[in-house]
């Protein structure tokens, strides 16, 4: 089974890496970018077969290591 997780600031945290990436866009001479937030996002392949365990397992894995929850958000998607 397959899984992507993507990690996300939450709105209203400060993002230099993210306004670090619209001032070089803008300097490449590339027009109509109001913003940029920055994030990351995991590809985890899972052996389990059980698609609630699963996503379970990645839940805490988000909690307890992927993501920073006092100042992310993250989501858990899993390919059927």
């Amino acid at each position: 089974m397959k899984a992507r997780v993507t990690v996300t600031l939450k709105n209203g945290v400060l993002d230099p890496q993210g306004k670090a990436i619209e001032g070089a866009l803008r300097s490449l001479g590339i027009e109509g970018v109001d913003s940029v937030r920055q994030g990351k996002v995991f590809d985890i392949e899972l052996s389990s077969r059980d698609k609630a365990a699963a996503e379970a397992a990645l839940k805490t894995a988000c909690e307890k290591l992927l993501a920073n929850t006092v100042i992310e958000n993250y989501r858990v998607e899993i390919a059927g």
